[in-house]
């Protein structure tokens, strides 16, 4: 029984470790959601959007680079808390502030002005 209660419980830190990002990957999440927030507004063609999340995530290995899009998929779906999802309006309003911040254009090193 201990044995079996120590394997769940290295196998639970295993994968909050695998959860946790450093400081790189952190940085990378956040870039790869301002890529996001430009595709969603269609600032981005397919192949730009394949380009610039290979370069977001072309350095890590898969199982990190899975953890860093999930990050990334969470922080874009948090700027969309509090819009009702038919509300196009405010959700490119939100996306646009998002996009052109400074985080976005420091990052990605794309502005975009319409």
């Amino acid at each position: 029984m201990r044995s079996l209660i120590a394997a769940l419980l290295l196998v639970t830190a295993s994968q909050t470790q695998a959860l946790s990002l450093g400081a790189e990957e952190f940085a990378a999440a956040r870039q790869l959601s301002c890529v996001l927030a430009q595709d969603a507004l269609g600032f981005l063609s397919e192949d730009e959007y394949a380009d610039q999340v290979d370069e977001v995530l072309g350095g890590y290995d898969a199982e990190s680079g899975d953890v860093i899009y999930a990050k990334a998929l969470g922080y874009f779906d948090g700027l969309m808390f509090g819009i009702v999802e038919r509300d196009q309006p405010a959700i490119e309003a939100r996306l646009r502030a998002f996009s052109g911040s400074q985080a976005c254009s420091h990052h990605v090193g794309v502005h975009y002005t319409l």
